[in-house]
């Protein structure tokens, strides 16, 4: 992912603003600049955030003010691709499958971050800091590439995650407050509950059914099935419901000169 609490020796920060300027109006994405200053150093996090003890400050890199954190779950009625999900389940299913037997060199299980590789959870990602893969077999996936299409898709991950038999990953917090999760359960163990707790809430998965949580709430995975994997789709994307379009363009405007800077300066933003 793209870190963005650059601070204020990171000279992409002083930038930005000036390259926004060219192509918004400064009135219409106040908090986007109010996020490009609290990432330079130049504002502090709100005190109310601070004293909120359900979310640990210290890993919270990229921070737009005035996005409501109501709980660690999100109701599902506020997103309409939930359904497309629940619809079109048999076809992902299958689209994942055909992925795995095609065995391709671009659609692979990979470890994207080490904290995956060391507790059994490996991705086969589709879309990577909220890009489209070169060389990806989109092909035999159309389905599910057609809803990643027409979602704001965030600068983490979408893809297939496998959680391996009695394997979880520990309790964390993620870091940017403008980013939601959706995970659909795809293979679920039938001997043992494959679960992810949300500050101190738990959701066992089943096939088919979605859930979406704020990632910068406390939180960790377990497969406790002794023989079987767990997969779900995993998807990160902008919390849409919480910006305006304006503020939606002008963020992912902002990743994607992020994305080209640390490029330039020699950081891999691609797998």
């Amino acid at each position: 992912a793209i870190e963005c609490r650059g601070g204020e020796t990171d000279f992409f920060w002083k930038i930005i603003p000036a390259l926004l300027d060219t192509e918004f109006k400064r009135e219409e994405i106040s908090r986007v600049h109010d996020f490009i200053e609290i990432s330079a150093g130049q504002q502090h996090l709100p005190e109310d955030i601070i004293r909120d003890e359900r979310r640990p400050t210290e890993n919270l890199h990229a921070f737009l003010p005035g996005v409501d954190a109501p709980g660690p779950f999100r109701n599902l009625e506020d997103f309409d691709f939930v359904g497309k999900l629940r619809e079109n389940f048999s076809e992902i299913k299958k689209e994942f499958h055909a992925l795995v037997e095609a065995n391709v060199t671009q659609a692979r299980f990979r470890s994207v971050t080490t904290l995956n590789y060391k507790n059994g959870w490996k991705t086969l990602p589709l879309y990577y800091n909220g890009q489209k893969i070169p060389g990806f077999p989109y092909h035999l996936c159309p389905v599910t590439t057609a809803i990643l299409s027409d979602l704001p898709v965030a600068g983490r991950i979408a893809g297939f995650n496998r959680q391996s038999p009695g394997s979880g990953i520990p309790r964390h917090t993620d870091g940017n407050n403008m980013w939601l999760t959706c995970q659909m359960g795809i293979s679920i163990p039938s001997n043992g509950d494959a679960w992810i707790e949300v500050a101190g809430e738990k959701f066992v998965y089943k096939e088919a059914e979605p859930v979406i949580y704020d990632t910068t709430f406390p939180h960790e995975t377990f497969n406790e099935a002794a023989e079987e994997e767990r997969v779900v789709l995993h998807i990160d994307f902008w919390n849409y419901p919480a910006l305006s379009n304006q503020e939606l363009k002008a963020l992912q405007k902002v990743y994607e000169y992020r994305q080209k800077y640390l490029e330039a300066e020699g950081v891999p933003q691609t797998l």
